[in-house]
């Protein structure tokens, strides 16, 4: 199935933008569905590669318990290799300009989101929370499900400087989303 190549060509005369909102915390289906700007991945797509991952259902170390979602890169990754794309984490110790945007399908981005208990944070029971980046009619777009709609970014160089800016937090993961056959000729 090469859906990696036919969703990542035709994104410049695109009429409505595709948006899940979080609900549980299935933010990594809604990061790749959102990137690919349709629901390409469904909860029990992911469940099942889970546990193709790892044969427990209930004490799964790819998703919480109870099928709430929050799964890992592990599942997202196979979810991608599956439409003929790769994940490639980004080293932020690299300049963001290193990265051929021209060559990308979008990015996925990792961050660390705290907990709260009646508005009072817990130290010690941070969670994560993926969200998803992409090109839509020349201009790159915010996919988070936890916004209200998409957020323009706008520009390469807007984008460089907003990604920079999200890569200098403590905690943040980037993972350039690109097709198989890109990987050779690595775009980071």
């Amino acid at each position: 199935l090469k859906l990696c190549n036919k969703l990542a060509v035709d994104f410049n005369s695109v009429t409505h933008i595709y948006h899940e909102k979080q609900y549980l915390q299935r933010c990594a289906l809604h990061a790749l569905n959102n990137l690919f700007q349709a629901e390409i991945f469904t909860k029990k797509q992911l469940d099942d590669i889970c546990l193709r991952l790892s044969p427990s259902y209930l004490l799964n170390p790819h998703r919480s318990a109870f099928g709430l979602g929050n799964y890992d890169i592990n599942v997202i990754e196979t979810a991608l290799q599956g439409v003929g794309c790769v994940a490639l984490w980004f080293d932020k110790r690299k300049d963001v300009r290193s990265i051929d945007l021209a060559n990308i399908v979008g990015l996925i981005i990792n961050v660390p989101v705290n907990s709260k208990i009646f508005n009072f944070s817990l130290p010690f029971a941070t969670r994560r929370h993926w969200f998803s980046i992409r090109k839509i009619n020349g201009k790159f777009y915010n996919l988070d499900s936890k916004l209200t709609s998409a957020q323009c970014i706008g520009s390469d160089e807007e984008m460089l400087q907003y990604i920079f800016q999200i890569l200098t937090n403590k905690g943040v993961q980037m993972f350039i989303i690109v097709r198989k056959e890109i990987v050779n000729g690595s775009p980071t």
